[in-house]
């Protein structure tokens, strides 16, 4: 049989046949073995085959193959430093939800995002949710922000996930789409994804005071069906995100505003750090290029680690 993962807790797997029947099911144990070094072999979105246990009993499977992927989220294990984790596969674009500061979103943290959704084939937009929040100096940071990714080629929108503001605008985006919804705990994924499908109901909590941290509602990834012909995929909050396996003369190619101006550069291998005439480095000079963005690429390119603590954020 055939199917699709809707939700993975780890060690079993709810799979939705072609038919629309749901299955739970689980993985053998030589499959984990298979060259597969991630920490989930099968991830949310996996279009997988599957053998039922005992066609006499309630639905219980086991996957046997996974389908080749189009493209997938992946970053490191925080944990697990030599291993990976998958978030979610077949994903028609990306949401990623940003905070000015409840909780802080740093630029690091969203451009470690954005260069992986570019690496393995995913749009990503940008929700820069709790504008009701916002005094008059912090709009105004936001608006900064949001014009530092459209530059750069991302699309930026400002949203109220608690009173509806462009919610429908996310709404619209989504209709015949898979989309996963991302960013840190307390960014207000919950909040956003039950605002545009009320009838999920999923569970959302307050921001931890002390650290002005989110604090985890969502425990595992998983997909949903919706009324208007969209599917969402609801994943953790990430605190760090890890960037796996990128090549370091590749990297600039997944930032889009590096990669438009790399054919003006003298050498073609240009890693845009002391060469002359490197197109980068003139338009960062200039202005047209964000020193956060080219901070961020220096980092991932020397192998810096993500600052994955939320409590370590600078006071404003």
């Amino acid at each position: 049989m055939k199917g699709t993962v809707y939700k993975s807790t780890g060690s079993w797997y709810q799979v939705k046949s072609e038919e629309g029947k749901f299955y739970n099911c689980r993985i053998k144990g030589k499959f984990r073995i298979q060259g597969i070094k991630s920490t989930n072999p099968v991830a949310v979105g996996d279009r997988v085959e599957f053998d039922l246990e005992d066609k006499d009993a309630e639905a219980q499977g086991v996957i046997k193959e996974i389908e080749a992927r189009e493209n997938y989220i992946i970053r490191k294990s925080v944990n697990l430093s030599k291993q990976v984790h998958i978030i979610a596969a077949n994903i028609d674009q990306v949401f990623l939800l940003v905070t000015l500061n409840n909780p802080p979103t740093l630029t690091t943290f969203i451009d470690r995002f954005l260069v992986t959704a570019e690496a393995y084939g995913v749009k990503a937009v940008i929700l820069f949710n709790k504008t009701d929040t916002y005094n008059e100096e912090e709009l105004i940071e936001v608006k900064y922000l949001a014009a530092i990714y459209r530059n750069a080629g991302y699309e930026c929108i400002g949203i109220s996930a608690k009173n509806g503001k462009n919610v429908a605008k996310v709404k619209e985006l989504m209709l015949g789409q898979t989309s996963m919804f991302a960013g840190h705990s307390g960014t207000g994924k919950s909040t956003l994804i039950n605002a545009i499908a009320p009838g999920l109901n999923l569970k959302t909590s307050a921001l931890s005071e002390q650290h002005k941290q989110g604090q985890h509602t969502t425990t595992f990834a998983e997909m949903f069906d919706l009324k208007f012909d969209a599917r969402i995929i609801d994943t953790p909050g990430i605190k760090g995100f890890g960037v796996v396996e990128i090549d370091r003369d590749e990297l600039g190619d997944y930032f889009p505003e590096f990669f438009s101006r790399k054919q003006n550069c003298k050498f073609n291998n240009c890693l845009h750090l002391e060469e002359p005439k490197c197109a980068v480095k003139e338009d960062l000079e200039a202005g047209e290029i964000a020193w956060s963005r080219y901070k961020s690429y220096l980092q991932i390119l020397e192998g810096e680690e993500d600052n994955y603590r939320t409590d370590i954020y600078p006071k404003k």
